[in-house]
């Protein structure tokens, strides 16, 4: 890349700036991404793994934003079938906060802020001695969002723009750049290797918790906006019920938290809401976060949980836009909208800069940032992902019937282990299984993962470390023993680098 003049680079590896990168290079621009860890590294993989419209957001009057997200769930599930998937949420009411006239009208406004096409409206509902909730409970309510396996969206945005003509590189940090005439002059600085030039007539800086520190570096930048960081935590537990029903639960404070099944055999708590001033690379929860989110399932649940139980725990920092409606304001009520700044000379090497921003919008979000830049390309394409699949969900119904094919296909596949690929892969998983007709034929094992899926990841989605394995491209870590992992440590380190070499051989 350092020969060529590219359109358009973006600086940061997750929603929104491969949202960004699929969007522009879809519309005919030639588009470079890089991105200074993984792809998904930072907050885009640690959120709540919901596509909702943010029915606390109307408490804050954010009724803009709640339209967006509420059309954007129809969207989603048409492009990703295989990761954004319905999820019914229910709202046990607790008497003494929220009154039930105030949900019910919440409720109504969130059925009818967006078209809905597939997802069923709201109700109330009771409960009964058999719910898993305490015997204080007896009415509540139940609505319409999504669940997402966010760090696979993020990837799978990524594999769009590449498939669309964008270069998209990892582990490569944007360390300097400066305006030469009309173009930027961008010096990038691999894990390994030495550190090059590329030039782009225009920047997106995308780079979420770090956009004002890209900022920052950059010569002659006038743009003053800052973000506010503020850290979510989870905490995942074996399954505390057995519905299928994700649970929004009212705090004495205001907030909410989510209790959603997660992986079939888990079910995942969170979020938090903590300010935070130190390095968003490696946030990681409390122990006052910890009895936060242990309270207040106790305070709904019949489950007797303890810290014993927790398997796994994973913070992200969020970076909220900072202006001066927002001051003073508790971190739970800072908006999760989001804004753009562009800033050019004199028409030419435009900057454009994200600020804030939510997981729901990343596509919308995408729109706006390359209509922004219209000015500056006249010769772009109109808008398009609207219309899009995502790789792996072509010919997807639900992944359900996809893991239920698997089956019959590849009679060698448990359930849970088809039921994995159906919801992580869709379709891609295809390219692995190949024409495999017994289980030794993915390779060895480590842990849940086959030696093929580990093969293709590195040579298809950018794969490099465990970590980028077990805990982004897939959520097999949890369970996975010190022995698979080293062996799996050892194995990257021994054939993976020539696997990522390679990236058009072979992946059994």
């Amino acid at each position: 890349m350092n020969s060529k003049i590219v359109d358009l680079l973006v600086i940061g590896g997750g929603i929104n700036g491969v949202g960004v990168a699929a969007d522009a290079a879809g519309r005919g621009l030639s588009v470079a991404l890089y991105e200074a860890d993984d792809l998904a590294s930072a907050t885009s993989s640690w959120s709540s793994k919901l596509i909702h419209g943010g029915l606390r957001y109307l408490e804050h009057y954010e009724f803009r934003l709640v339209r967006e997200a509420l059309g954007e769930r129809e969207v989603l599930l048409r492009m990703a079938p295989h990761l954004v998937t319905p999820l019914r949420v229910r709202m046990p009411h607790q008497g003494g906060l929220r009154p039930a006239w105030m949900i019910r009208i919440g409720l109504f406004m969130y059925d009818h802020l967006a078209k809905r096409v597939s997802l069923p409206g709201s109700k109330s509902i009771r409960f009964t001695p058999d719910s898993p909730v305490t015997e204080a409970f007896k009415k509540g309510f139940e609505y319409s969002d999504c669940k997402v396996d966010d760090a696979r969206l993020v990837v799978m945005n990524a594999k769009l723009a590449q498939q669309k003509g964008a270069h998209i590189a990892t582990h490569h940090k944007v360390t300097g750049a400066k305006r030469v005439g009309d173009l930027w002059e961008v010096t990038i600085t691999p894990d390994s290797g030495t550190p090059f030039t590329v030039q782009a007539r225009a920047i997106v800086n995308a780079a979420g918790p770090w956009v004002r520190k890209v900022l920052d570096d950059m010569d002659g930048v006038t743009i003053d906006k800052t973000i506010r960081l503020v850290k979510g935590s989870h905490i995942i537990v074996p399954r505390i019920h057995d519905e299928e029903q994700a649970y929004i639960l009212q705090n004495k404070d205001g907030r909410i938290v989510f209790v959603i099944p997660f992986h079939d055999q888990y079910s995942l708590i969170g979020t938090t809401d903590v300010d935070y001033d130190t390095d968003p690379r490696n946030p990681a929860i409390d122990d006052d976060e910890i009895e936060y989110l242990l309270n207040i399932t106790h305070d709904y649940f019949k489950c007797d949980l303890s810290r014993n139980d927790i398997v796994w725990t994973y913070s992200g920092v969020r970076p909220l836009m900072q202006g001066e409606r927002e001051e003073g304001k508790e971190a739970a009520k800072v908006t999760r909208d989001y804004h753009f700044e562009v800033e050019d000379q004199q028409g030419k090497a435009p900057l454009l800069s994200i600020f804030g921003g939510k997981l729901t919008t990343y596509r919308k979000l995408s729109e706006a940032a390359i209509k922004g830049l219209k000015p500056y390309f006249p010769q772009m394409g109109e808008a398009w992902t609207a219309q899009a699949t995502l790789p792996g969900g072509e010919k997807v119904t639900t992944p359900e019937a996809l893991a239920g094919e698997f089956q019959q296909r590849y009679g060698f596949l448990d359930q849970p282990t088809a039921r994995r690929l159906a919801f992580s892969y869709g379709r891609l998983a295809e390219l692995w299984l190949a024409n495999a007709v017994a289980i030794e034929d993915l390779g060895q094992r480590f842990g849940q993962l086959f030696q093929a899926e580990v093969n293709y990841l590195v040579a298809h989605e950018w794969a490099q470390t465990v970590d980028d394995i077990i805990w982004r491209r897939t959520k097999t870590g949890i369970g996975m023993s010190d022995a698979d992992r080293a062996r799996l440590a050892d194995y990257l380190q021994n054939t993976g680098s020539h696997t990522a070499k390679k990236p058009d051989q072979a992946v059994a």
